[in-house]
């Protein structure tokens, strides 16, 4: 099964990762963490700056991670889409094109769950961007692209509260 968690910058998406890899249920799962740090030493533009070229290195990322079964992931094709959208960098058809590539890969995750932003503080890790706007504008746009109807997400699902709490929710949709 290929299972991505989505959502805005500092949600929790890699602790809800790194804490489901304690658990016997995803024993035969392998994990899978964005590496921004690595990429923007690599001189990738990151954030606001992102730049064509930049995205489709984040996106063939994710499409790698497609490509193996039994994966947990904690960035999907939508952030991919929602961080292009955002871009400074990008040019209206540069966004475009790159969205429709981009909406071809979502069919192929198998759950996809959104990570709620509520109740969790902005934190600073070095790389992420810390602007509260900008985390408001990628959470806005992930939800958008979300419930639009052109993408087939084939089953969603929305995770909020503690990290315990979200390992229920997510367990629960999984029927674990």
């Amino acid at each position: 099964m290929k299972i991505g968690l989505c959502g805005t910058m500092s949600v929790g998406k890699t602790t809800l990762v790194n804490a489901l890899k304690e658990l016997p249920e995803f024993k035969d799962y392998m994990f899978r963490t964005e590496r921004s740090k690595y990429l923007m030493e690599q001189g990738i533009p990151l954030n606001t700056d992102s730049t064509f070229k930049g995205q489709l290195v984040f996106l063939a990322e994710r499409s790698l991670e497609l490509l193996q079964e039994n994966i947990i992931t904690d960035r999907t094709v939508i952030d991919v889409m929602a961080f292009a959208r955002a871009s400074t960098s990008m040019d209206h058809s540069e966004k475009y094109d790159f969205e429709q590539v981009a909406t071809l890969l979502i069919k192929d995750y198998d759950y996809i769950f959104y990570v709620s932003p509520e109740g969790v503080d902005m934190e600073d890790n070095g790389v992420r961007e810390t602007d509260i706007e900008y985390r408001k504008l990628i959470d806005s746009t992930i939800t958008n692209f979300i419930k639009s109807k052109h993408l087939l997400i084939k089953n969603y699902g929305i995770l909020e509260g503690s990290t315990e709490e979200r390992i229920k929710q997510l367990k629960f949709q999984l029927g674990l």
